[in-house]
């Protein structure tokens, strides 16, 4: 699989996001259904919407008990090319979340940047966000504001009081038109690419159709992940630990030398 095109690049580079041509087999999102069915009922205890770090086998230090087949994922030499022409050679995995919205009970996800919840410094991710159910308008597909990554700067966030959503904090109506979201429709095996910086989010799935996905996040080495930071003080919405939170270096090298790879991995 080529890297990303020139065309591509420039289009990331101009709304925030990019949905690419390349696709994963189908029997490759059918055995990954599989292990998210087995995910699920593996974390009764856990919303859906919510299985954070699930690419860590066995429970992880957040409360889920995840598998090592979305870390494979994650490893996909086609989708580090995608990543390295958009954030360069050197790459850390640093996160990957679940987030399946059951039918007709499925969580919203509000209107926000990553980077409001996000300890990374400076702040620079690029999210894969792989489908593996069709994800439509009827079921919650993700919503994108495009060109609204432009300042580089964070918005206003709004903290919400609703039990019923995913995250806690929603980006200020003032901060976006939200007439200008796109809906990203995704059939099983495709993904989109989106900015750290870039609004998003997603309606709830009122439909009868499951609508799961896969976002897997990935941070330049020429950042920090800062581990002493809690943006949220711990009320994201999401339970998280980012001062054991594992990462690993898929490409290149650690250009800051202040990532810690040793911490959260288990010793065997």
């Amino acid at each position: 699989m080529p890297r990303l095109s020139s065309q591509d690049i420039a289009q990331y580079r101009k709304d925030g996001y990019l949905v690419p041509q390349f696709r994963l087999p189908e029997a490759r999102i059918d055995s990954l259904r599989t292990t998210l069915d087995e995910l699920i009922a593996a974390n009764p205890e856990v919303r859906p919407e919510k299985l954070v770090s699930a690419h860590i086998e066995g429970k992880n230090a957040e409360g889920v008990r995840g598998s090592a087949a979305f870390l494979e994922l994650a490893r996909e030499p086609e989708l580090l090319d995608m990543v390295a022409s958009v954030i360069g050679e050197d790459i850390i995995l640093w996160g990957c979340q679940i987030f399946c919205k059951p039918g007709h009970t499925g969580f919203e996800t509000p209107w926000h940047q990553d980077g409001h919840y996000w300890p990374i410094r400076p702040l620079a991710t690029c999210t894969v966000w792989v489908a593996l159910d069709p994800s439509t308008r009827e079921n919650g597909c993700l919503r994108v504001i495009p060109g609204s990554h432009h300042t580089g700067a964070l918005f206003p966030h709004l903290r919400e009081t609703r039990t019923d959503i995913v995250l806690s904090d929603r980006t200020a109506d003032t901060a976006f038109d939200e007439s200008t979201a796109v809906d990203l429709e995704l059939e099983p095996g495709e993904m989109s690419l989106h900015d750290v910086f870039m609004i998003h989010g997603a309606n709830a799935n009122v439909s009868p159709q499951r609508r799961a996905g896969v976002a897997i996040r990935y941070m330049p080495a020429t950042s920090v992940f800062e581990r002493n930071l809690n943006p949220l003080d711990g009320e994201s919405g999401i339970p998280v630990n980012f001062a054991t939170r594992p990462l690993w270096l898929l490409r290149g090298q650690d250009r800051t030398g202040r990532n810690d790879f040793a911490i959260g991995h288990t010793v065997s």
